[in-house]
């Protein structure tokens, strides 16, 4: 019978192409967990294109999708492969590895030989600049540097280092811009990121426009905190990330100048909504029929409110009845 009838519902059929893209995005710290990585050397596995992420639909940063984690995993020799790529070292690491002493390495790194990847502040609040361990042993293995590793450094060089070059902070900001502008596409990010290297005067003369400023400012990339904010720590961290040299203030501002052209074109920025006019027949005036009519009525008013008395309501009095005289009011006044 049919009510005893059974309906068997085919299951749907999911490839394993389908079952990895309805695997969901993992948060960063949770990826980096799932990579054997610390979070310092993801976020800068991250900044080297060696990790993709992808936009967090919700609006909360990046992700990392589970594609990306198994991509990472197969690849070869993972995971020491990996962490070789992002490890880092200092200056007496660096020259260790170059086989130099670190006064020749402090040398090439100020004349912009060798590029830092990263620095920090130690507890004296000096500037401690991290190098890439895979570049330098590049350098080191390159033949057209062996003059510079072993032979006494060019005249015109030791000039530069005499004037006081260094150029390890502005190699840095460079590098950085780099690593914001390949993580995104968007042109009012990418804009930002220009203007987070410049001081703020400067940017608000590129960008005079208040709303246009506010709403950039809404995509400026997070940077790493050195110290409370306002803090000797934190000044110092603003020096070494705010551009200073001429020539770089000018390209920094070229580029910002026409990243916002694009950024305008692509979407305008948002603006609070005006004020609705009111009707048009409010603003009719009046003819001169209304305006004798109105001035009438405010007479008469005025009129009324001037000449109406106030009534008020007196007290009834109860008049007593009169005494009786004779005989007996005569009786009473002799007996009292």
């Amino acid at each position: 019978m049919s009510g005893n009838t059974i309906t068997q519902t085919a299951m749907p059929t999911v490839t394993p192409a389908a079952a990895t893209a309805a695997r969901p995005s993992l948060a960063q710290s949770r990826a980096a967990r799932e990579l054997g990585l610390k979070r310092g050397e993801f976020d800068l596995a991250v900044r080297l294109g060696c990790i993709r992420t992808v936009p967090d639909e919700g609006g909360a940063g990046r992700r990392v999708a589970r594609a990306e984690i198994d991509r990472v995993r197969s690849g070869s020799g993972f995971p020491d492969a990996l962490r070789e790529r992002v490890k880092t070292v200092g200056t007496s690491e660096g020259a260790a590895l170059m086989d130099v002493t670190t006064a020749r390495f402090t040398r090439f790194a100020r004349l912009g030989f060798v590029t830092p990847v990263t620095f920090y502040l130690n507890r004296y609040r000096a500037v401690v600049w991290r190098y890439l361990a895979e570049e330098l042993r590049q350098f080191a293995e390159s033949e057209d540097n062996a003059p510079l590793l072993s032979g006494r450094t060019p005249e015109g060089l030791r000039d530069q280092l005499d004037a006081g070059l260094d150029l390890r902070a502005r190699n840095w900001r460079g590098r950085h811009v780099g690593f914001l502008l390949r993580q995104t596409e968007d042109p009012w990010a990418r804009a930002a990121a220009m203007a987070s290297l410049l001081d703020p005067a400067q940017v608000a003369e590129i960008v005079a426009d208040p709303y246009e400023r506010a709403y950039m400012n809404r995509f400026r990339p997070e940077q790493t905190p050195h110290g409370a904010p306002d803090s000797p720590a934190a000044h110092v961290a603003a020096r070494v990330m705010t551009a200073e040299d001429p020539d770089e203030i000018s390209w920094l501002r070229s580029d910002l100048a026409n990243e916002l052209k694009e950024a305008r074109e692509h979407r305008p920025a948002p603006r609070p909504t005006p004020w609705p006019e009111p009707p048009a027949t409010s603003l009719r005036p009046r003819s001169a029929e209304e305006r004798h009519f109105i001035d009438q009525r405010q007479t008469v008013d005025q009129r009324q409110t001037v000449e109406e008395p106030q009534l008020i309501e007196k007290p009834q009095l109860i008049e007593e009845p009169a005494r009786p005289r004779g005989l007996l009011s005569w009786l009473r006044r002799r007996n009292p």
